[in-house]
């Protein structure tokens, strides 16, 4: 059996009834666009140890290392499932090794680049680009910020709530928005909103034109990518280095140890599973914040106003 007629087989009776829709969409895209067009034409039987690492290293050269994971867990679980079905003897994915992943960088904007995209939102008064700001000051990822609804924000109490999130996606009929659960069960949740933010929602639901907080004219829904390309423009416009969207979430993080917040909190906010994955991703920005604590510390040490005694080290040199 080819390839192709295997996955499309596979797909359909033994993804599609398992998962979610969002998920099998996202199979089909995965097959679609990377798989099928380089090993689609392969029979089972030949996609052995030296096929699959050579199509992986390819496609390291063209994706992110994330995205290279992805489709090689995609062509692991059908290759392991033709197996158990007795399509084929043995499946050799185990073999394949996936290219180091470099270190990634954090993407966090400065300060002053902060003040400077925060400034032009504001002065723009387009409601839509109010979504920054969101992100800006709470984390949200761009699926769940494209999602979030009027009835997610409570403004009375100041918090929002992370209830679902979407993603964009194509079928026969074009353009589509898949709307799921959040990220992961730990992704759901709720969110205390600055103080500093919600004249400036109440103002913006008194004037809204759907459910959705960000939408474009006339209540016109947005998708993410339209929404991410948008900020691609604001960046170029403002001259300030590309950083994807994804960056926003960056910033709130570092902003917000930079400020004191607790490990803990900050995880809860981010939608962590727990503290160590925060600590493990924002390992130098808390060094950076825990040195600059500790040198504020430190300052007492000289300071002619200290209520400590000064001395004289009597200390021997080769003690």
């Amino acid at each position: 059996m080819n390839y192709d007629e295997w996955l499309n087989e596979w797909l359909v009776i033994w993804v599609k009834p398992m998962v979610k829709e969002r998920t099998f969409k996202k199979y089909q895209d995965t097959v679609r666009l990377q798989i099928l067009p380089q090993l689609g034409g392969f029979n089972l039987e030949d996609l052995t140890a030296p096929v699959l690492q050579k199509f992986t290293a390819e496609l390291a050269k063209k994706y992110a290392p994330n995205t290279v994971s992805g489709v090689v867990a995609v062509l692991k679980s059908s290759l392991v499932c033709a197996q158990t079905a007795g399509l084929i003897e043995r499946q050799f994915s185990d073999c394949i090794k996936i290219p180091r992943a470099p270190e990634r960088d954090m993407g966090c904007f400065t300060c002053a680049e902060q003040r400077k995209i925060e400034r032009y939102v504001i002065s723009s008064g387009k409601p839509k680009l109010f979504g920054i700001i969101i992100c800006l000051y709470t984390g949200l990822r761009v699926g769940e910020l494209v999602a979030l609804e009027w009835s997610d924000i409570n403004l009375e109490n100041g918090t929002l709530t992370v209830a679902k999130s979407c993603r964009d996606s194509w079928n026969d009929d074009g353009y589509v928005k898949l709307f799921d659960t959040p990220k992961t069960e730990h992704s759901r949740r709720i969110i205390p909103v600055p103080v500093q933010l919600l004249p400036y929602l109440r103002d913006l639901k008194k004037h809204a034109e759907s459910k959705f907080v960000i939408c474009g004219s006339g209540g016109k829904e947005i998708s993410v990518r339209s929404y991410q390309r948008t900020f691609e423009l604001i960046l170029m416009g403002l001259e300030i280095p590309h950083r994807g969207f994804h960056s926003l979430r960056h910033t709130f993080a570092t902003r917000a140890i930079e400020t004191g917040m607790d490990v803990k909190s900050l995880s809860r906010i981010l939608g962590h599973k727990n503290s160590t994955i925060t600590l493990n991703r924002y390992v130098h920005t808390f060094m950076e914040h825990q040195n600059h604590m500790m040198n504020r510390l430190g300052a007492m040490f000289e300071n002619t106003n200290s209520p400590y005694p000064t001395f004289a080290c009597n200390i021997p040199v080769n003690w």
